[in-house]
């Protein structure tokens, strides 16, 4: 007897206009006790400043449940091709924004 019948099936849209994704070299994240807030940018030569592409709000189970699934997709992801270097950045972690001085130099 096959468990299939036990699991629930989604069925996803997905638009031709999200299909082509967004692309994101910085994420902003920030959370007050009820959610998370994701900002995902792009910092490209020759703009002034990062802009921020998609914003996504999520309740902390939600987050968690995405980092869990982060964990699972990159620990295959480096089975599969080996580890991911961070080069420098591996040295320097994370920043938090009330670091910076309101021009986005660094205070």
């Amino acid at each position: 007897m096959e468990n299939n019948d036990n699991k629930k099936q989604l069925n996803f849209e997905l638009k031709p206009e999200v299909a082509q994704g967004t692309y994101s070299n910085l994420a902003i994240i920030s959370h007050s006790r009820s959610e998370f807030i994701l900002d995902f940018a792009a910092m490209l030569p020759g703009l002034p400043k990062p802009e921020v592409r998609s914003r996504i709000l999520m309740t902390p189970e939600h987050c968690m449940r995405l980092l869990n699934a982060l964990k699972d997709n990159i620990s295959r992801y480096e089975a599969q091709f080996g580890p991911i270097s961070l080069g420098a950045a591996e040295q320097k972690g994370t920043f938090n924004l009330a670091d910076f001085a309101p021009n986005g130099t660094k205070s």
